[in-house]
């Protein structure tokens, strides 16, 4: 997640006067000396925290802390004691206690912020303490984010039923990535060769839990929706966190849940609570073909993989290994299958059957990883208190082998494996990663997104790597940083890993500054830039001192937005606590530094265009450009206000960008041009509008208000058309012309016909269309309506079997993307005249420039952001423009900039605008021609 930067703001205390308040605040130690002659403390070690009066840290400092028996109370009198330090006005009221960590007489009190009740994202306070027996603690440290700017209206104006019904809506078009797909057939046989059982609509469902602050600004007040589901498609489980205005409905944070290694409470064993401890002991043959012990419990004539010893003299709740074969995965994310049972053998010993379904790997494994955060940081299971841990293992998707395995947020879910990979149960390192989400999650929290995403990956990594080497005696091994060497059935273990903690990257080099619909911001892709910084300080320092290190920094400072420069001053902090000094502090410090993660490494990043508007902290939607102009959605700096919509000219001039759209609390978005006129969306409590307007200025014109959704708004000369959705949730595409007001439908009002994705250029009109075929089949293509004369020309079918995308009408041609081939990342660039005819495929989807996900064209070039997915993870394999002429030769990389460009808007001649992630915000960019080859 980028980080906005910080502005002033009344009421708040500047970076500098910040500082010099806080260092004044400097306590004196109590109860020795009377205190006019005691002694001054050292001064406390004070981080300033970003766009907020309260420090991100406080450090070496010994404050008497108010007599209580709880510590929590204990901590929150100390808080309200240093107002003046700490800004929090009424820790009582505002401050929850979320947990309580004790090691020896050391005592971590970690406290969720609450803005007039209601829970804010990532605002988490930790206040350390030393527990001098009874009520007398001594205040050490403190740490994490408090957000002193928050002003915002706790009473949500939108029901939460709207706001569900907005999530699953923002989902769907997500999982749909901007297709028409072609539906299921249905009957015998197929006209169009794939066509019957082509992948329909993902089946989705949404839970509210409630409202929640995004610490944006002021503030924005939401519903957070979990939406759940499988999507058919993908082939993959859906767990989304969507975040909807409360106030107007537009979903304005959307991150998976899903925490995987690759890219409902569980049940538990009947008998869990028996007076007297079940179990005995069992063996069983791993993957690998080692022997090993297991505990399982005897249950009639049957044993079965519950291991209740560990967990006896604690909480009873037990490690059970479940037998999920055959199990769709889409069944197993976010929800507990029906009908499965504990793994069972008929003696002691279990088959190889059992080893095949990598039910051996995964009880033997959870066992071990339970024994690690026990024995090395008295930790009892995942979340500390003894929670049952269950894992799911034979996952299947459609029938077919599932190589992947996730934490679900309650248990972890390992698939069968494949003809390539066993099941991902088979190496330590996975098992362990996977359980760490877990603690993560009860810890920490860290945001399975951008920088914070990242941070969940790398601790996951570390401690999954750890406790596989500590287990293995594979510390000094020259392979020791690999995650996932052993899964593979036939590669070498470097050419099997799924990472490598000693790959060496930094962020000057490797980071890859992504959008979060990408690797949900990079979480995977930038992990091994932290990690392998947290792999070197253990190999300096040695396992148990850095392990203790990383775990003191997860469980005592981190907080659930923080990124990488919060995390290295965490861990930092964490080694001085544990009297890390001297050479062995400098070799903490040299390892970030050799990573890159020192304080304002973001702003070492160059790039090879120009900037238009920064900062456009925007979320689904994308910017439009024509005739020398541009419109695109822009936040504040901060991410606070909704979105308004911005215009200026392509060139950099004509002065300061212009504000087209009211600020009127609803969210604009989804806007174009074409040089004269600005069209846009607007999405309010209520449904959306869509609304126009000169670039001369004058008033907005309402051309259609809907109880739903609109959006793919288009303008041209005075036809404006755009994409809305019927009674039954079907899309259409309408539009109007001139001053008419009248509602105009491509589909001409047939139920049998479906239209999407408009697009025009002067009086045609062109779009998708699914219709019927006479012998009851559907097919897909494209349609060209002459609003002049009314003829529609239907471009041949020709395939797009699996749907088709992004037509985009220039004066000479239609130009759109076909998709035929089932599971695979390539589409056909294809044209035809403007009349319906002389259909020619530009780029076959057997080539390799294929890759194609979005374009934009003029009559002059043809611009498409092309990404293959599989590549390895550097910059140059991230979304990049590619710019080709009109009939597909010549290509050329429009931006040799690093970071991920997407979101491509052509205005004139060669001329394109994009979204640009590679600083680590998102920019609004341009370039009137090519850079050529990078």
């Amino acid at each position: 997640m980028s980080k906005s930067r910080p502005t002033a703001a009344p009421g708040r205390t500047s970076r500098a006067a910040g500082v010099a308040a806080l260092l004044g605040a400097a306590a004196l130690l109590t109860g020795a000396l009377p205190a006019h002659a005691a002694p001054a403390a050292p001064p406390a070690d004070v981080v300033p925290g970003e766009g907020t009066a309260t420090p991100a840290l406080v450090d070496n400092i010994a404050e008497q802390a108010p007599a209580a028996a709880a510590p929590a109370d204990a901590a929150r009198g100390h808080l309200a004691a240093k107002k003046s330090r700490y800004a929090i006005a009424d820790p009582q009221r505002d401050l929850a206690a979320a947990d309580t960590v004790r090691d020896g007489t050391d005592e971590t009190v970690r406290f969720q912020q609450k803005h007039r009740g209601v829970k804010v994202l990532g605002g988490q306070y930790l206040v350390r303490m030393q527990s001098k027996g009874g009520d007398e603690r001594l205040v050490t440290g403190t740490s994490g984010k408090y957000f002193t700017g928050l002003d915002v209206d706790a009473k949500a104006t939108v029901p939460a039923a709207t706001a569900s019904e907005r999530a699953l809506s923002s989902v769907r078009s997500q999982l749909a990535g901007g297709k028409l797909r072609l539906p299921e057939q249905k009957g015998a046989g197929t006209k169009a060769p794939g066509a019957k059982g082509a992948p329909g609509a993902p089946q989705l469902s949404a839970v509210s839990h409630g409202l929640v602050v995004l610490p944006q600004g002021k503030g924005v007040l939401t519903h957070h929706i979990t939406v759940t589901g499988f999507d058919p498609l993908a082939k993959a489980p859906v767990k989304q966190e969507v975040y909807v205005d409360a106030h107007a409905g537009f979903p304005v944070l959307s991150y998976s849940g899903i925490q995987n290694a690759l890219d409902p409470a569980a049940q538990k064993a009947d008998g869990a609570k028996k007076a007297k401890q079940p179990g005995t002991t069992g063996k069983g043959v791993k993957l690998d073909g080692k022997k090993v012990k297991l505990e399982v419990e005897k249950r009639g004539s049957s044993y079965l993989l519950i291991d209740h010893t560990r967990t006896w003299k604690t909480s009873k709740n037990p490690i059970t290994t479940w037998d999920a074969t055959g199990v769709d995965v889409g069944d197993a994310s976010g929800k507990w299958p029906a009908g499965i049972k504990e793994v069972a053998s008929p003696s002691k010993t279990f088959d190889k059957k059992v080893t095949e379904s990598g039910a051996i790997d995964a009880h033997w494994a959870a066992g071990q990883v339970y024994d690690y955060y026990k024995k090395q940081h008295k930790r009892d299971s995942l979340d500390g208190r003894g929670m049952a841990i269950n894992s799911l293992v034979g996952i299947t998707e459609y029938g077919f082998p599932y190589a992947n395995a996730f934490w679900d947020g309650d248990k972890m879910v390992y698939g069968s494996g494949d003809e390539e990979f066993k099941s991902l149960a088979a190496d330590l390192d996975v098992v362990g990663h996977e359980m760490t989400h877990g603690v993560v999650e009860h810890t920490a929290g860290l945001v399975y997104t951008g920088q914070s995403g990242a941070l969940n990956e790398a601790v996951a990594d570390y401690f999954g790597n750890a406790i596989d080497v500590s287990v293995t005696g594979n510390e000094k091994s020259r392979d020791a940083g690999l995650i996932g060497e052993d899964l593979c059935r036939t590669k070498s273990p470097r050419d099997c890993a799924l990472r490598d903690l000693n790959d060496g990257r930094t962020t000057s080099k490797d980071f890859l500054g992504v959008a979060f619909g990408f690797d949900r911001g990079g979480v995977h892709l930038n992990s091994t830039i932290f990690s392998g910084a947290l792999w070197d300080i253990r190999e300096d320092l040695g396992g148990k001192q850095a392990d203790r290190i990383v775990y003191k920094a997860l469980t005592e400072y981190l907080t659930p937005l923080d990124g990488f420069t919060e995390a290295r001053a965490a861990v930092l902090a964490a080694a001085k606590d544990l009297g890390v000094k001297g050479d062995k502090l400098k070799k903490v410090t040299r390892a970030f530094a050799a990573h890159g993660i020192v304080p304002g490494w973001e702003q070492a990043i160059g790039v090879d265009t120009d900037k238009l508007l920064g900062d456009l902290n925007t979320r689904g939607t994308e910017p439009g450009a024509g005739g020398g102009w541009w419109a695109v959605s822009k936040s504040d700096e901060e991410g606070e206000e909704a979105y308004s919509v911005w215009a200026g000219r392509t060139d950099g001039s004509g002065g300061a960008p212009k504000l087209i759209s009211p600020n009127d609390g609803r969210y604009h978005t989804s806007p174009d041009t074409d040089g004269k006129t600005v069209v846009w969306v607007a999405v309010g409590a209520n449904g959306s509008e869509v609304l126009s307007r000169s670039l001369k200025g004058g008033p907005i014109r309402t051309i259609r208000t809907l109880p739903s959704l609109a959006g793919a708004a288009h303008v041209s000369g005075d036809v404006v058309t755009w994409q809305e959705e019927n009674a039954e949730r079907k899309p259409r595409v309408a539009w109007v012309r001139g001053n008419d007001p009248t509602v105009h439908y491509a589909d001409g009002d047939d139920a049998t016909v479906t239209t999407a994705l408009p697009t025009v250029s002067g009086t045609k009109l062109a779009y998708g269309k699914i219709y019927p075929t006479p012998d009851g089949y559907s097919e897909i293509s494209t349609e060209i309506l002459d609003l002049e004369t009314g003829k529609k020309s239907l471009v041949p079918a020709k395939g797009g079997w699996i749907g088709i995308a992004n037509p985009v009408l220039t004066g000479k041609h239609l130009y759109w993307l076909v998709d035929n081939i089932m599971d695979d990342s390539r589409q056909i660039l294809r044209r035809a005249n403007v009349d319906g005819t002389g259909m020619t495929d530009l780029i076959p989807e057997t080539d390799e420039r294929a890759y194609i996900w979005s374009l934009d064209a003029t009559d002059a070039a043809v611009t498409y952001t092309y990404f293959k997915p599989g590549q390895d993870l550097v910059n140059s394999s991230l979304s990049k423009l590619i710019q080709v002429d009109p009939d597909g030769l010549n290509p050329a990389r429009v931006s040799c900039s690093r970071g991920e460009q997407y979101g491509v808007a052509a205005d004139t001649g060669k001329r394109v605008l994009w979204g640009d992630g590679t600083t680590g915000h998102t920019n609004l960019v341009t370039r009137d021609r090519p850079a050529g080859r990078c």
